[in-house]
């Protein structure tokens, strides 16, 4: 079969891409205006595209109002919005853009009505974003416990119920403000499992989780935590609206877009080639250079001994894998799409026909400007020749300055939407 990888694993990651981007899947999930006002409040990556498609399919002559807050650098370039206004903040760790935002956005809620429509636009990355901490927690508190979360190797579920516990926004403690208006709320997924209770740590959705597990999780990766938030989560008093609240009574949600909707749309485009594709899963999870290795061993068994999939194939998996950081040592540069694509690399130690493309949906991943990178069976042997340690490097987390000077490092620059990470293996 003639296929160039690069091209074809490319591809893949733009079909993927454009499926989850808002644009294409709003419009046509948007209700009547109703008999009162529309408030508009959201968060997360997608955001800017979000209030785009929004703002685009919502009626000329219908009132529209609202607050979103986006990561900087993710506003669709050459556009701004007309009627919602779009801030920009800091992720992964938050910073006082996000808390005047999450602010403003409980000030906008008070005083809403039963005739009154509020949409709430929710994508990866708002937790961060919507940074407002809770009583007698400070932005500074906030920031430590989310950079100690970030490199403690704690899975995306964990991360966000220590989030909405110290949060005064998140864990439905939004939509709680909005009563007694209807919250719809649109979301696209960026966690494993798709529960919109983690998603951006849910600011619209009843919180199931509790202070105590929050503690827990706290207690199990050695978060340090200031002794405001310790006190309010031994006594429970930072405990999140529940199940049953009445005030999330009659609210909904639309999931847009999900990362198994991603995969599909990648799949189908590799079988339209001829080539026979296979989904592992959406939501895996584990240390990223370990989710590598194991990838590895099942792309070497297929190109080895033709199973337990036929050659050649395409093999597809997402979710969210972590990188734990010992926090003693300085980390590289890098992120969990490199970091598994160089644990993959040492595991295949160049098998012929394999090629890989690891990157994270939003077009960054962890620091620097790269989305991911492509590892091919040269990979190692050029890193080599130009005096590159691959395992020093990966046990440095510097997994971005193994791809980089071998031109490999995906750079789309910001997608404006977030299905989380994409993998596809081709197996020739």
């Amino acid at each position: 079969m003639n296929v160039d990888p690069r091209a074809l694993l490319r591809q893949l990651y733009d079909v993927a891409v454009a499926r989850a981007l808002p644009g294409h899947v709003l419009a046509g999930h948007l209700p009547p205006p109703p008999k009162g006002r529309t408030l508009v409040l959201g968060a997360g990556k997608a955001g800017g595209a979000m209030v785009q498609a929004l703002e685009a399919a919502w009626p000329a002559e219908a009132p529209l109002s609202g607050l979103v807050v986006t990561r900087y650098g993710h506003v669709p370039g050459g556009w701004r919005p007309r009627r919602i206004e779009l801030v920009e903040a800091a992720h992964p760790v938050p910073d006082a853009s996000g808390l005047a935002a999450s602010e403003k956005m409980l000030a906008l809620a008070r005083g809403l009505t039963a005739d009154d429509l509020v949409i709430c636009l929710v994508s990866g990355g708002g937790s961060a974003l919507l940074s407002l901490p809770a009583p007698g927690l400070t932005l500074a508190d906030k920031q430590a416990v989310n950079r100690a979360l970030l490199a403690s190797g704690a899975a995306i579920g964990e991360m966000n119920c220590v989030r909405k516990h110290l949060s005064a926004i998140k864990g439905g403690r939004l939509a709680a403000a909005c009563a007694p208006a209807r919250v719809l709320t649109f979301t696209i997924s960026d966690v494993p499992g798709d529960d919109p209770a983690v998603i951006a740590s849910g600011p619209t959705v009843a919180d199931a989780t509790t202070c105590a597990e929050a503690l827990a999780i706290c207690r199990r990766h050695r978060i340090e935590l200031p002794p405001a938030a310790r006190a309010g989560l031994e006594s429970g008093a930072f405990e999140t609206p529940k199940p049953g609240d009445e005030r999330l009574a009659g609210h909904g949600l639309v999931m847009l877009a999900t990362p198994q909707m991603s995969l599909e749309a990648a799949a189908a485009a590799a079988r339209a080639q001829g080539l026979q594709t296979h989904i592992l899963s959406d939501e895996m999870e584990g240390e990223s250079r370990v989710v590598g290795g194991v990838h590895a061993a099942l792309a070497r068994a297929v190109a080895r001994r033709g199973e337990p999939f036929g050659r050649p194939c395409v093999i597809l998996s997402g979710g969210e894998t972590t990188v734990t950081v010992d926090a003693s040592r300085p980390a590289g540069k890098g992120g969990r799409a490199t970091e598994f694509l160089l644990g993959c690399a040492l595991a295949l130690q160049g098998e012929p026909g394999v090629f890989v493309l690891a990157a994270d949906t939003d077009g960054i991943d962890g620091v620097g400007p790269h989305a991911g990178a492509l590892l091919t069976p040269t990979s190692l042997g050029r890193a080599r020749a130009l005096g590159l340690n691959p395992q020093a490097l990966l046990d440095a987390h510097d997994s971005a300055s193994f791809f980089a000077p071998l031109g490999d490092l995906l750079v789309p620059g910001p997608t404006f939407t977030n299905v989380n990470d994409f993998r596809a293996l081709l197996v020739l």
